[in-house]
């Protein structure tokens, strides 16, 4: 068995589109995959019995990620089943609205989510990493918290606080062999995304004239996700289509 075969990845938000891309490219790069959900457990599941059924190791966990103790608990019980060495925060959510008229409760719940979860899921991870000395932390964040976007306040400054967790991390654990990066996505073709922009619209605003696809966010973590991403961390990697911003 290859030292890749046995190694673990918990990816949050695995039942949406971008994260079941993540699971499945994970999966076949011979990582086990934990296939987690929160609202949405049945979709979980029944991707963890996909890539089960196409020969790869899969488990779903259901937890909610603001929780504190409740995601510390099912961290602790999944680490019973065997180290954890790669993570991919992935869950998050968006409230949409001017801040203006913005509640004060979709502010929180947003951060909370986006930028509390990803502490919630990452720090119990941090010492067991280090005492493996080897592990890949990845944050999925956005292309509005480089550009910033209208009625997104609450989401681009929980991104964007994420690119500053994901720095400060990197410095931590640089010395045990663990990377530290984030990944920023543009306009990437999906549920929510179908939705919300016409093709005339995307157009307009990538210059590539077209949505990314969830396999070329996943193909890209991936790769900070293997050994040959071992120099790279501290970084905020976009993937817009060339939409600006860095």
């Amino acid at each position: 068995m290859s030292r890749t075969e046995r190694r673990r990845a918990l990816i949050t938000g695995g039942s949406g589109d971008i994260g079941a891309a993540i699971c499945r490219t994970l999966a076949s790069q011979g990582l086990e995959v934990i296939v987690h959900a929160n609202s949405r457990p049945d979709r979980a599941h029944a991707l963890a019995e996909e890539i089960r059924g196409q020969g790869g190791r899969a488990l779903a966990a259901c937890f909610d990620v603001t929780d504190e103790g409740a995601t510390a608990d099912s961290i602790n019980d999944l680490l019973e089943g065997g180290a954890i060495h790669v993570v991919v925060n992935n869950a998050g959510m968006h409230r949409d609205m001017p801040m203006a008229g913005m509640a004060a409760s979709d502010w929180r719940k947003v951060v909370d989510v986006n930028l509390h979860g990803f502490f919630n899921v990452t720090q119990p991870l941090l010492l067991p990493m280090a005492r493996q000395r080897w592990g890949r932390i990845i944050g999925i964040s956005s292309v509005a918290a480089i550009l910033g976007n209208r009625g997104q306040s609450n989401y681009a400054a929980a991104k964007a606080g994420m690119h500053g967790v994901v720095r400060s991390l990197a410095l931590e654990m640089a010395s045990r062999s663990i990377t530290v990066n984030a990944i920023a996505p543009g306009i990437i073709d999906g549920e929510m995304t179908r939705e919300v922009f016409d093709k005339a619209t995307i157009a307009s605003m990538v210059p590539m004239k077209r949505p990314g696809l969830p396999e070329e966010v996943a193909d890209l973590v991936g790769f900070l996700a293997s050994d040959k991403a071992s120099y790279i961390t501290g970084q905020v990697v976009s993937i817009n289509g060339g939409m600006g911003g860095g």
